[in-house]
């Protein structure tokens, strides 16, 4: 296919977010319940679609109504082409993409159950580690935020290093499982770690105190998200270090994969469009949750109205 490069556009109206990570092809299935080991279990529903972290986050953000950009290491298979078809229809500017000759792209196959919980496996081509960004300059050329995922981080530490150099906000999404010293999470401004990766992290099972230890380690915003208990942040900078939370807004769920990436993805754009942080994890918030009404991994991420809908008709959604 061919890529169209988008980055010399002028668009003033819109804020601009650079997502810059892992893309990967989901195969989703839907199932009533599990397999288990020498059991079956009959198939709802199947669908093929693009996944990974910041590929998803880009299609979140154009369909809320920001301008969305991508940047990470893919193969040169059909994979990578589907990938690429996926992200071209929905208006993501793939001009950051790294193509790289021999490499697979990576897979996963990942079972949805009634209840909307997920069972994922995923193959990431070891070729992709050694990609490398090109032209920094070119890739934040008028970036508003820069919105990471951990999976490559000798690929997205060179950009997010020079973000934060011009001031930038950066968000990372801390879904793969580090140690709160890992450079990347305190390079950045502003870690969102996913409830698993900071038990991980922190050896505390109680996402607000688990905050309040890695708070320790990042100098400033830093938050989790634990799924139908919401999301909790702090921000060390404002000199209130006080934990609040956002609760989930409540929805029946059908699908909660991709929820965490519209999440990320809502709260990196309403960053670039200026909004306070307690207005960000709110309007993320309300993305995830309207994520988790459809099946079908990004497929079902929502758009601006949809939100703003959500957003105007609830009540007393936050607590923060």
């Amino acid at each position: 296919m061919t890529v169209r490069d988008t980055s010399a556009e002028t668009d003033g109206a819109r804020p601009s977010v650079l997502c810059i990570g892992i893309a990967v092809l989901d195969f989703v299935f839907r199932v009533e319940r599990f397999p288990t080991a020498s059991s079956k279990s009959s198939m709802v529903e199947f669908t093929i679609t693009g996944g990974g972290c910041a590929a998803n986050a880009a299609i979140a953000v154009a369909r809320l109504g920001g301008e969305a950009r991508f940047a990470g290491p893919l193969g040169d298979d059909e994979h990578s082409a589907r990938i690429l078809e996926g992200l071209a229809r929905e208006g993501v500017d793939l001009s950051g993409i790294a193509r790289v000759p021999g490499a697979e792209t990576s897979i996963s196959g990942i079972f949805v159950d009634a209840a909307g919980e997920r069972l994922l496996t995923t193959r990431r081509s070891p070729g992709l580690e050694a990609a490398r960004p090109s032209d920094l300059e070119r890739l934040l050329h008028r970036a508003d935020v820069v919105l990471a995922d951990n999976h490559f981080p000798a690929f997205v530490t060179p950009v997010c290093e020079r973000a934060r150099a011009r001031v930038l906000p950066v968000v990372l999404d801390v879904d793969k499982p580090v140690e709160l010293s890992d450079p990347l999470v305190a390079l950045v401004s502003h870690p969102i770690f996913s409830a698993e990766a900071l038990r991980a992290a922190t050896g505390i099972d109680d996402p607000p105190r688990a905050l309040a230890a890695a708070g320790k380690q990042c100098p400033g915003f830093v938050a989790v998200t634990d799924g139908d208990n919401g999301a909790y942040w702090r921000n060390n900078a404002t000199g209130d270090a006080a934990v609040r939370h956002q609760p989930a807004f409540k929805v029946e769920a059908a699908d909660t994969l991709a929820a965490g990436d519209v999440f990320h993805a809502a709260f990196a754009l309403a960053l670039a469009e200026g909004r306070p942080e307690s207005d960000a994890m709110r309007f993320a918030s309300a993305g995830a949750a309207l994520k988790c009404v459809r099946f079908g991994g990004i497929v079902g991420s929502p758009k601006r109205p949809e939100v703003e809908r959500l957003l105007m008709s609830a009540a007393e959604p936050s607590s923060g």
